[in-house]
């Protein structure tokens, strides 16, 4: 098939030598690849602003920013952080490899570097970073609560989905990195005597946007399950809402609503939107809406305002 029938892998290489870069930019064309050229760190991360490569070939040792440097600057950037990093290196010390692995790359290469190496570990790199996108895009499009943390806790993805019940929960746009921090704690103490590792763990924040002249509290509870290990340092949890269910019983108690009815009405109650309410409960916006119209009737109101404030008058009495 022709390179026009067949988009190229584009790769990016990042080395302040012109007799690598031509060396190396001839073998990869050669080899059907579209090779992009950064001749510094700066450089390379001005050309992924614009063009998101498949594969990046790191020179370790640059004027400037280094390529370690580099490459945690680039995997900082969510659109990079898949994109597999290899470093070409003639720094073959433990110390330099561990650093290179460290700040992001996949693996690594010395100099001089031998071509047919080369190809074949651009290859299986290429591979690995579809099959881990494919996952992904699976799991976005099912729509699960899913993140992943690495050995040391921080995190490694998470769905969209995940993001939005975890922040809709919380009340605040950070509410992903909040969650994160605590996991990374249980993380740190999976080595500890008698740890249980499969045991879910809750996260509560203490809301402070509450206007339905309550004590401010809970505005939402977070469980994580931890799920296991799916990679060498990729480990998954799973994300519920458990806040707010005595909250849900009470209204129960009060108006004749079906358990999915109280919930929505609860998170009326709390000031959350149709849309966070449908991320919070894995409901479309168009369920949402049909819940609603059951609870005005049942309420006797006539808007989502009187409602909320029939809701939060019995909770504030319990």
């Amino acid at each position: 098939m022709s390179d026009t029938a067949m988009p190229r892998d584009i790769v990016l290489l990042v080395d302040d030598s012109p007799e690598a870069l031509g060396f190396l930019t001839e073998a990869l064309e050669s080899s059907g690849f579209s090779v992009l050229i950064a001749t510094s760190g700066q450089s390379a991360l001005s050309i992924v602003d614009r063009i998101t490569p498949d594969m990046i070939l790191m020179d370790a040792v640059m004027p400037g920013m280094d390529g370690f440097d580099t490459c945690q600057r680039l995997k900082a950037n969510p659109g990079m952080a898949q994109v597999p990093v290899i470093f070409m290196t003639g720094l073959t010390e433990t110390e330099h490899v561990v650093h290179a692995l460290g700040s992001g790359g996949v693996d690594y290469l010395t100099k001089p570097i031998n071509i047919d190496e080369l190809r074949a570990r651009i290859r299986v790199h290429l591979t690995n970073a579809r099959s881990a996108q494919s996952a992904r895009v699976a799991l976005d499009a099912a729509g699960r609560h899913l993140l992943a943390v690495k050995g040391n806790g921080s995190l490694h993805w998470s769905t969209p989905q995940a993001t939005r019940l975890i922040n809709s929960a919380t009340g605040r746009d950070d509410g992903l990195d909040l969650l994160v921090r605590q996991i990374e704690g249980w993380m740190n103490g999976r080595d500890r005597p008698g740890f249980s590792r499969d045991a879910a763990f809750s996260f509560r924040h203490e809301g402070d946007g509450l206007t339905d002249g309550r004590k401010p509290g809970l505005l939402g509870s977070l469980q994580c399950a931890y799920l296991g290990a799916i990679g060498p340092d990729e480990y998954l949890f799973r994300v519920t809402v458990v806040g707010g269910r005595a909250d849900n019983l009470v209204l129960r108690e009060n108006f004749p609503l079906t358990m999915r009815e109280s919930e929505v009405l609860m998170w009326i109650a709390k000031g959350k939107s149709n849309k966070d309410i449908g991320d919070i409960l894995g409901l479309s916006s168009r369920t949402v809406n049909k819940h609603l119209e059951q609870i005005y009737v049942k309420l006797g109101v006539e808007n989502r305002a009187s409602a909320a404030v029939k809701a939060a008058r019995v909770l504030h009495e319990v």
